[in-house]
């Protein structure tokens, strides 16, 4: 009988596997999230592969940097951190469902030190005394535990920690993603400020000369000395501005150091050449709001979230059934090694526990994890709505920047032609030198705007691809690279 009740709980505890208790989790659909069929802007285009957006920029040192982005950031690689602890835990949940085994070993020796003699009288009437001797003993065993997972409530536990390993692992892509993205706005940021600044050193020069013309013309009594203030201010205001551009740029290069894991001035150098704003292609096909779904990884931690957040409401929920456990164990001593497994003696035994009173804790649990998966669902809507804002937001912004450089683009050719005309009548006489102060200050502001144009063009592009979710692809999320610096000299 002793032997027939441990094998019925485990014929039991099999039987009732089967039952897992919490709700299943079924993905939403478009639908649900309030996803439309389409864009109301942009290209409706097939989406494009976008895995390495930053190529299509035709700019060598932009591909570099963010390609190193993979291995040398820093923030990628306390993501990836996160990866590894994800997949450890995953780990340690299916572990839960199996046995666990445990071996043990014992030795002691008994050595008399003092005294401990004993006297032993014989039948004729003699009297023997003896003393304790030393001894050995050595002892083996083994003990085995399994707690049957009757409603299943390890097996959500393996469920969560599976949605949390590919949550994880959508996390990497998503700071990847950015980081990529945010490296690339610096880059186009500094070649901006080094085109500014080679606006403003440009109109430095010009207002030199306006000023010596000023100053022969003064001298010549041909106009009074308002013309040589007038030309000392606006060279002085053009000179003021040079600081600040030089401040903006030396911020994005030490930017782009530290987002590829460097110094803050290690690109200094690399940078200082000056090369033109890059531009990408003039259109990008977004697709349909569906496939950004699918690639922005941010949708999909958040999505796997949620899968997590429903699991966790079985886990808490099978706290509420009965626990079986079962169990055994097998010893075998002796006084001498070599009669080790003489005498083998074994133990079997289960337990049940059922939760009766916990002043409704347990209940209050289940409710909690409810709530969670309620929080969670929200905010994967808003997330996916969020993506979409960005995706059309973006294709506005690229739409604008476009239009702007070309209006920029009349309005330089303008101000280049009437700041020589204005110059040239500025010299014979048949102007003032208002007038051609305000046609260069014109010409100025048309050339950085047409700077600022194409920077917010190349800037609007980057910020599209990344709401459209390129950057990165599913084998990076199961093999990552590793960050060396964090790896080096690890097993």
């Amino acid at each position: 009988m002793n032997r027939v009740l441990p094998l019925a709980l485990l014929s039991a505890a099999t039987a009732l596997s089967a039952c897992t208790v919490g709700p299943n989790y079924r993905p939403a659909t478009t639908e649900s999230l309030g996803v439309p069929d389409s864009y109301s802007v942009g290209d409706a285009a097939a989406r494009e592969d976008l895995t390495t957006w930053w190529t299509r920029f035709d700019d060598p040192m932009l591909q570099q940097l963010a390609a190193e982005a993979r291995t040398t950031n820093l923030d990628v690689a306390q993501a990836i951190a996160r990866l590894r602890q994800a997949r450890e835990g995953l780990v340690q949940s299916r572990a839960d469902l199996l046995p666990s085994v445990s071996g043990s070993g014992g030795y002691s020796r008994r050595e008399p030190i003092t005294g401990g003699t004993s006297t032993t009288t014989l039948p004729d009437g003699t009297i023997i005394s003896t003393g304790s001797g030393s001894s050995d003993s050595f002892s083996l065993g083994a003990d085995a535990s399994w707690q049957a997972d009757i409603f299943g409530g390890n097996r959500r536990g393996v469920e969560a920690s599976r949605a949390a390993l590919a949550a994880a692992g959508y996390d990497y892509a998503a700071i990847l993603v950015a980081i990529q993205g945010e490296i690339a706005r610096n880059y186009i940021l500094a070649r901006a400020n080094q085109a500014q600044l080679d606006n403003a050193r440009a109109t430095l020069a010009i207002q030199d000369d306006n000023l010596e013309i000023a100053g022969f013309r003064v001298q010549a009594g041909l106009v009074s000395s308002i013309d040589v203030e007038q030309a000392r201010v606006q060279r002085a205001q053009t000179a003021a501005s040079i600081p600040s551009i030089e401040s903006a740029y030396a911020s994005a290069v030490a930017r782009l150091g530290v987002l590829t894991g460097r110094a803050p001035g290690a690109l200094r150098t690399q940078l200082a050449a000056v090369r033109p704003i890059p531009t990408g292609p003039a259109s990008v096909g977004v697709g349909i709001p569906a496939d950004t779904l699918r690639q922005r990884p941010d949708v999909r931690v958040a999505e796997r979230n949620l899968a997590a957040a429903v699991a966790q409401i079985g886990v808490a929920e099978a706290q509420l059934y009965p626990q079986l456990s079962l169990g055994g164990s097998i010893d075998t001593s002796a006084n001498a090694l070599d009669a080790i497994g003489d005498i083998i003696t074994g133990r079997i035994f289960s337990n049940i526990a059922q939760l009766i009173f916990d002043a409704g804790r347990t209940r209050s649990q289940v409710r909690s994890q409810q709530a969670a998966a309620d929080a969670a669902l929200a905010n994967y809507r808003q997330t996916a709505l969020t993506a979409l804002e960005d995706v059309e937001n973006a294709v506005v912004a690229l739409d604008a920047a476009q239009r702007r450089e070309r209006e920029f683009a009349i309005a330089l050719d303008a101000a280049t032609n009437s700041a020589l005309l204005s110059r040239l009548q500025y010299q014979s006489g048949l102007t003032d030198f208002t007038t051609l102060n305000q046609v260069e200050s014109s010409l100025l502001s048309a050339r950085n705007g047409v700077t600022q144009a194409r920077a917010d063009q190349a800037t609007a592009l980057i910020q599209l691809y990344t709401a459209l979710g390129g950057g990165w692809d599913e084998t990076q999320i199961t093999d990552p690279a590793p960050v060396a610096v964090l790896v080096e000299g690890s097993n």
